[in-house]
């Protein structure tokens, strides 16, 4: 995942990439999703100045980071052909959840993880109106990943 905007808006903070080809002073990536989804480009280190230390000092860094997860904000706008949402505390604010469920096509590749008593639904209630997902909840974290369920087909 991208940590910085590098040229919007096709590669800004939390851009999801693959990295191709490391090299010295760049990496070649291409990107994952969006309108440029296959575009490959070219992502030079940054300097960073430290100022968390009595002393000052600069190093040089990717901005990059590997991910296996991402916050609902940063799925925002993504499509996935799975997701997983991990409910283990509540969303804190109105159409997260929908958010979080929505960035999947195909709603039986859709699993929670909700544990009893941890989550409210802090959307109000809308009288007449029904949601229905037909998605997997999963009680533990251990069913909580794709390959523990053969009924996912990608």
């Amino acid at each position: 995942m991208l940590l910085r905007n590098l040229d919007s808006p096709k590669l800004c903070n939390g851009t999801r990439i693959t990295i191709k080809k490391m090299m010295p002073r760049v990496l070649e990536a291409t990107i994952l999703t969006g309108k440029a989804s296959g575009e490959v480009f070219f992502i030079p280190r940054f300097p960073l100045i430290s100022s968390d230390m009595p002393f000052e000092f600069k190093r040089l860094q990717f901005p990059v980071k590997l991910s296996f997860a991402t916050t609902i904000n940063k799925a925002q706008g993504q499509s996935l052909e799975v997701i997983g949402v991990d409910l283990a505390e509540p969303v804190f604010s109105n159409g997260q959840l929908y958010i979080g469920c929505s960035r999947v096509g195909n709603p039986n590749h859709l699993i929670l993880y909700a544990p009893e008593s941890k989550n409210k639904n802090v959307v109000y209630q809308i009288e007449n109106n029904q949601l229905s997902i037909n998605c997997f909840i999963v009680a533990h974290r251990q069913s909580f990943y794709p390959s523990n369920h053969p009924q996912i087909q990608l």
